[in-house]
């Protein structure tokens, strides 16, 4: 088994409905974060989001898990128009054990993970003592971004 950790988010629609929805759709969650509000990225001309992360523990490859996101995530209608616009739900694999993964279509940790407090702190409230491979402890990461 191994340790996986996904990013939920939505601005659409009802936000924690269906980010409730997509978590009991997920195999094996052992522990979601606490949620929160938070301001868009990238286009900025659209409503905030609630963001969070759930811990899950699976024998599903790396490349299953992503094909389960991405199946759910349809499952909840979402439509890929615009890169970071509004969506009804958005499911990224984060972390995936200790594993570093660089294959088309599936980078793991998130590239952009040590970036964005919307996913580090969902990641410190479900782990205190996480490592971000090639990072370092996500505590750490996110006294950086301060």
């Amino acid at each position: 088994m191994t340790r996986a950790y996904v990013g939920v988010g939505a601005n659409v629609g009802d936000r924690e409905r269906t980010i409730r929805a997509a978590l009991q759709a997920l195999p094996a969650v052992v522990a979601v974060s606490q949620l929160r509000e938070t301001e868009p990225v990238g286009v900025i001309d659209q409503p905030r989001f609630l963001n969070g992360a759930a811990a899950l523990e699976t024998e599903l490859s790396p490349r299953e898990l992503l094909e389960v996101l991405l199946g759910v995530e349809r499952e909840l209608g979402r439509e890929r128009r615009e890169r970071w616009g509004p969506r009804t739900i958005d499911l990224d694999l984060l972390l995936y054990g200790g594993e570093t993964i660089e294959e088309p279509g599936l980078t793991v940790p998130h590239p952009r993970l040590h970036e964005r407090r919307f996913t580090l702190e969902p990641l410190l409230d479900l782990d205190p003592e996480l490592v971000i491979p090639g990072r370092g402890r996500v505590a750490d990461v996110l006294a950086e971004l301060d």
